[in-house]
Formats: structure tokens, C-alpha cells, sequence
């Protein structure tokens, strides 16, 4: 009787926990225009979103706050609507190629002013319990041999991020490093762009795969 009465509770707790809803972990992907398109059906975002929940299964929920144009400081003036509100537990954000590429019309960030702004967003998304992964800049040119116009600004701002991801100690992707190892064994021809990007900047079918894979890497980390 006692073990019948037994058998019965195993089962039913087995039964109860089995028709639990398992919480989804929650993504945001938190960027500039890059982040924008990312949503795309082809986009590096939505690729993301089918690494992380294969075979239809459903244990990611990922979603993209990218505005086109925006600067580090505009990600910390709409980070409480955009992304905080929603509650995520991890989120992306992949900010600075505006900030530099906009120094040509006198509109960039000067690397002081990015980096405090860019700190300032990490310890809000900490204090909203939400674990960050920060990403280096990628390109502004494809050129493999630091030729481009603003490749040493570039560089420089990616330099400002390492040391932020170490010093709060949050996750890296390092796009500037990844895309130049990348440039030096397949762009052989030296060209500006079409090979990871459009552009120059903006991703194609071929570097949205790339940063997607990267990024899955990145959160599976975190986690």
C-alpha cells in the first residue's frame, strides 16, 4: 500500500512538473542599422533566432532593437524603452561604427564621451539582472590591410571595447578582429566590400552567416 501510495506522488509530481511552461530564454539583439536589417527574413539576427531554436524547438526568444544612424548615446537614451522594459536575460549590443564613421560630417563620438556612455549601458543592463555581451566594431571597408579610411579610428574604438568587456567583465565579440582574419584569407583581391558586406558596412548573405554563428558562440557562453 505504501509503495502504491508512493508510485502515486512520483507520478503525479513527474505529471505536474512535466505541464510546466519552461521559460524561454530571452534575447535582444541592441544595435544601429546593422541590428536593423538583422531582423531580416535573411538577416543575422533572425539566423540567430534559427541556430539557438532548431528543429522547431522553442527555448530562445530573440528579437532585435536596432535603430539605423544611432550612436551610443542614442542606445542609452532609449535603452529603458526599448530593451530594459522587455525584461531580457541576455542582451547584444553591437554599437560604434556610427560613432566613428559620423566624424567625417562632424557628428562621431570622441572616444572619451564612448566609452563613458558605453559603460554607463552596461551597469543599467546589470543592475536590470540581464548579462551582456558587447561586440568590437566591424568594417567601414573591407580593404584587408588597414588601408581604409577610417581604419585607425576603428581599431582604436575596438581597443575602448576590449578593455570595457574585460574591466566589467562581460561577454566579447570581437567583430573587428574576426572580420579582418577573415578579409586577409578571402579577400584576395583587396576590395572594399562584397565580401562580408554590402557596403562596406552593412551585412550580406555571407556576413550575416558569419556574425550569426558568432554570436550563437557568444550567448552560449553567457548562459
Amino acid at each position: 500500500m505504501k509503495k502504491a501510495l508512493l508510485f502515486f506522488v512520483l507520478l503525479s509530481a513527474i505529471l505536474i512538473i512535466s505541464f510546466i511552461p519552461v521559460k524561454k530564454i530571452k534575447v535582444i539583439f541592441f544595435g544601429d542599422s546593422i541590428t536593423q536589417m538583422g531582423v531580416q527574413p535573411r538577416g543575422y539576427v533572425t539566423l540567430t533566432d534559427s541556430l539557438l531554436n532548431p528543429n522547431g524547438s522553442d527555448n530562445y526568444d530573440v528579437m532585435g532593437a536596432g535603430v539605423g544612424g544611432n550612436k551610443v548615446y542614442d542606445l542609452y537614451l532609449r535603452m529603458d524603452d526599448d530593451v530594459i522594459s522587455k525584461s531580457p536575460d541576455i542582451v547584444v549590443v553591437w554599437v560604434g561604427v556610427n560613432d566613428v564613421w559620423h566624424k567625417k560630417m562632424g557628428t562621431g563620438t570622441d572616444a572619451d564621451k564612448f566609452e563613458k556612455f558605453y559603460v554607463a549601458i552596461i551597469k543599467k543592463l546589470k543592475a536590470a539582472h540581464a548579462k551582456v555581451i558587447i561586440c568590437t566594431p566591424s568594417t567601414i571597408g573591407e580593404r584587408n590591410d588597414y588601408s581604409n579610411e577610417q581604419d585607425g579610428d576603428l581599431n582604436k574604438y575596438s581597443n575602448i571595447i576590449r578593455k570595457i568587456a574585460a574591466d566589467q567583465q562581460v561577454g566579447l565579440v570581437d567583430l573587428r578582429k574576426e572580420f579582418h582574419e577573415y578579409e586577409v584569407e578571402h579577400n584576395t583581391g583587396n576590395e572594399e566590400k562584397g565580401n562580408l558586406t554590402l557596403d562596406g558596412v552593412h551585412l550580406n548573405d555571407r556576413g550575416n552567416r558569419f556574425v550569426a554563428n558568432l554570436m550563437v558562440e557568444a550567448i552560449k557562453k553567457v548562459q
